[in-house]
């Protein structure tokens, strides 16, 4: 591969245009670069643009880079036309397995040889994607969190057959692109923070089906609880200090036979009308009233202000490296 310097990147493909596609695109044009954007639903350019608007009051919070602007979209009218002149290709198509194979071989024909193309999948392998392309060496998966233009973690891995280069390439792009980066040694279907977090759900779901817990109770477990010490350390170091000056060595010793206890379910419920039914309601009721633009405006200030209180601002982030 002899691709740009990630450093040297100035314009940015996004490939799907829907939540996770449009806050890639917010998240590039705010840290100052030219996005071309492309999606085939007909809708697709008004709701994107739409969706930029509402994330950039949020961003403008964030910071800025120099030039950023909401102008520097570009709204492709056919894929080919997206890829032509593109440095880096984030596709965010829905979740369909035959789907992404079809999409991403496309893209590979479409974008000049030496240009890193990184899947936003939730779950699927790229080994399992890549199958269909010609070039499947610069094919990896790049896993955001919702929403990509607020939650800093991207995920990075490569299938069987990408190149090792183009993944340290991409894991370098998304760090100066203001990403929070993990790059995974291993395939693993769902990587690693969707494991953790359908663990959580599966076992929220199997408390709601059972009468255990209602939607409320289970969410404000969290927020009310572990989640405002996730929001700066995990769940491991924060296992480590139950242990006190023993760690986690002590922890484990004092606290592993609860392992045993049947404290969690693994396994899925089924997910039937009545709980389906059981959840609508308990986040309807939840909500009070707000509607989806209200919490997702609490939920980007919360994220914000979490951000801001550990110190985690990208522009805090830049200066401490610059100070270093």
């Amino acid at each position: 591969m002899t691709a740009v310097p990630p450093r040297e990147v100035t314009r940015i493909t996004c490939i799907g245009a829907g939540v996770i596609g449009g806050g890639w695109v917010a998240h590039f044009l705010a840290r100052g670069y030219d996005v071309t954007a492309w999606d085939p639903a007909p809708q697709a350019p008004e709701k994107l643009r739409r969706l930029v608007d509402a994330a950039w009051p949020a961003l403008t919070q964030l910071g800025l880079a120099e030039g950023a602007a909401k102008d520097r979209l570009t709204v492709a009218a056919t894929l080919e036309e997206a890829c032509a002149e593109a440095q880096f290709v984030q596709e965010s198509a829905p979740e369909k397995l035959e789907l992404k194979q079809q999409l991403l071989a496309q893209l590979d024909a479409a974008t000049p040889r030496d240009v890193v193309i990184a899947s936003s999948t939730s779950g699927y392998p790229m080994t399992d994607m890549q199958t269909q392309a010609a070039g499947p060496d610069r094919l990896l998966v790049g896993h955001p969190f919702n929403p990509p233009y607020l939650i800093p973690l991207v995920e990075v891995a490569g299938g069987d057959l990408t190149s090792e280069r183009a993944v340290a390439w991409a894991s370098e792009f998304y760090e100066v692109a203001g990403k929070s980066v993990i790059t995974m040694n291993r395939e693993l279907p769902g990587f690693i923070a969707n494991r953790l977090q359908e663990a959580l759900w599966r076992e929220a779901l199997h408390m709601v089906a059972n009468g255990e817990a209602t939607v409320k109770e289970i969410d404000d477990s969290i927020t009310e609880g572990p989640g405002l010490r996730w929001a700066f350390m995990g769940p491991c170091l924060t296992f480590a200090l139950a242990g006190g000056e023993g760690g986690m060595g002590h922890m484990l010793d004092h606290f592993g036979p609860s392992l045993k206890s049947p404290w969690t379910r693994l396994e899925a419920p089924e997910l039937d009308s009545a709980l389906r039914d059981a959840m609508v309601a308990g986040c309807e009721e939840a909500a009070a009233g707000r509607t989806i633009a209200d919490l997702v405006a609490e939920r980007d200030q919360g994220v914000i202000d979490v951000l801001r209180a550990t110190g985690r601002l990208p522009g805090a982030k830049a200066e401490r490296k610059a100070g270093s």
